[in-house]
């Protein structure tokens, strides 16, 4: 396993200083939250995509895909009922692939918990059909990218839409995409109250990316939770992606919760 961090950590960096501070630390990939570059890729235009790559490469960074996804533009939503917003939605999770193959990414992390929550008016039952076809439609054209899509479970706090890495891998094979994968982050998994090496475990053969932080949202390594279950687990089922790092708690500043994060990670990889 290899080790990431996710670029939304280093607030008001440039790119390139992100890309040249991560690579000296010792990273080996970089993760994109396309808002940090624009609230819609479309404005991300072919010679801007082409130095992201580039730069990335100049420092023996891989980069690993987006999440993050739909922060902006303002008025998309994946199971939303009015069928104009949906399209808007499976159009601009279209954009998203094409920007994520052009930078050089493989997996697109799709969370978005408010543009996926079921609102009002929306039946359960209704709104996994409404994510089944955005999600069969994106898929179709990923592959033609060599980009996966992978479904995250997050908390029932921040949205009532798969909830559970055992919901997700039900999506997954409702959508019925080989580029249709799962996606599993640390402190979303510690929602579902199990051993966390279980879910990973029956995770086997779906998962394709892995966010790591911790309990108290910072990075690995700031809190309480153990990871040698976690790597023994990852690596039973075979996993060998990037542990990427993702944090929602940003006030230690970029340096401290980057620096301390790697040191998590290379002891707890041996």
């Amino acid at each position: 396993m290899k080790t990431a961090i996710c670029n939304e950590i280093f607030q008001g960096w440039d790119i390139e200083k992100t890309f040249r501070y991560v690579s000296e630390l010792g990273y080996e990939g970089i993760e994109i939250a396309p808002f940090t570059i624009s609230d819609n890729v479309k404005e991300i235009g072919a010679v801007e995509r082409r130095k992201i790559r580039e730069a990335a490469s100049s420092y023996g960074l891989e980069v690993i895909g987006t999440h993050w996804l739909l922060v902006g533009p303002k008025g998309l939503h994946l199971t939303h009922p009015d069928e104009r917003v949906r399209r808007s939605t499976r159009l601009y999770l279209r954009e998203l692939v094409r920007f994520t193959g052009e930078i050089g990414g493989r997996v697109m992390v799709f969370g978005s918990p408010k543009q996926r929550n079921i609102i009002n008016g929306v039946s359960p039952k209704d709104a996994w059909r409404y994510a089944v076809e955005a999600f069969r439609e994106c898929s179709r054209l990923a592959e033609d990218y060599g980009v996966v899509v992978a479904i995250e479970p997050l908390p029932r706090r921040v949205t009532n839409f798969v909830n559970t890495a055992g919901e997700a891998i039900q999506l997954i094979k409702e959508v019925s995409q080989p580029n249709f994968r799962l996606h599993l982050d640390v402190y979303g998994m510690l929602d579902e109250g199990r051993p966390l090496d279980e879910i990973i475990r029956e995770s086997r053969g779906y998962l394709a990316h892995f966010h790591i932080n911790d309990d108290n949202g910072l990075g690995p390594g700031f809190g309480g939770v153990d990871y040698r279950p976690v790597v023994e687990a990852l690596r039973e089922i075979g996993y060998e992606g990037f542990l990427s790092v993702e944090v929602f708690d940003f006030s230690l500043g970029p340096k401290v919760l980057a620096a301390r994060s790697l040191e998590t990670l290379k002891r707890i990889l041996g």
